[in-house]
């Protein structure tokens, strides 16, 4: 029976949905006791969200705890106030780096860094199909390690927009409770051009990765007689 599931499922979470809707929307379909998760992720992201079901709760700490692995885009030339592109344009550049300049401030951007989560931050209601911005005060600096973070430069001209923009990719490797979104913002600071977090995608969550991940509209066209296949047992995620 479901309600004596203990297993990890492992969600690949679109981009424009609320975790915390993916997280009740699982409980409620497979009518399931105790459904937790192993790290919250932005509704503007995609990618792997780690739901714990029944006593796989008691290994939050550790899923909580793992690095994280991110890849995507980051939007040079543009600064908002939420450190995406979902949130208000503060200024504008046209004038962009040289690819030497962005490799050069990104040592800046490795090993222990410390970060301030922005004020602002874009949310998605439950029901509602645009983002908003809320304000979430004043946060203190925290420490986070970064083990490696590249930005590729190597298609920067033809990345160009018509407002002198430009979106290259990225890929980040970092310790728990790192903000993507902040990183992008700083590392546009340290430039002087300014930029955004253009698109993210959760990759790994310690040894999990997307890869293994159900996308999430394959869990809700699930039968609730074929969802235990989906998961996977307490005993191999956390041998």
């Amino acid at each position: 029976m479901l309600e004596d599931l203990n297993a990890v499922l492992l969600v690949d979470k679109p981009a424009g949905i609320a975790f915390s809707s993916v997280v009740k929307t699982v409980k409620r379909k497979f009518n399931l006791v105790k459904v937790g998760h192993g790290g919250s992720l932005d509704a503007a992201a995609s990618g792997l969200l780690v739901l714990l079901l029944g006593d796989a709760n008691k290994f939050a700490g550790d899923v909580m705890g793992a690095d994280r692995s991110y890849e995507g885009t980051i939007r040079f030339g543009v600064s908002t106030n939420t450190g995406d592109m979902q949130g208000e344009v503060r200024k504008t550049s046209a004038d962009l780096p040289s690819a030497d300049s962005i490799e050069s401030a990104l040592r800046e951007f490795k090993g222990d860094i410390f970060q301030t989560e922005p004020r602002f931050c874009s949310v998605r209601r439950e029901g509602s199909a645009d983002y908003e911005v809320a304000d979430t005060g004043e946060h203190s600096q925290f420490l986070a390690h970064v083990y490696r973070f590249r930005v590729d430069c190597s298609g920067m001209d033809a990345a160009r927009r018509e407002d002198g923009s430009a979106s290259l990719p990225f890929t980040l490797t970092a310790t728990k409770g790192v903000i993507v979104r902040a990183l992008a913002n700083d590392l546009g600071e340290a430039l002087g051009c300014g930029a955004c977090l253009d698109a993210v995608r959760r990759t790994a969550v310690g040894k999990l990765s997307v890869a293994d991940a159900v996308p999430f509209m394959k869990v809700l066209e699930t039968d609730i007689a074929d969802f235990a296949s989906l998961t996977v047992p307490v005993h191999k995620v956390f041998a």
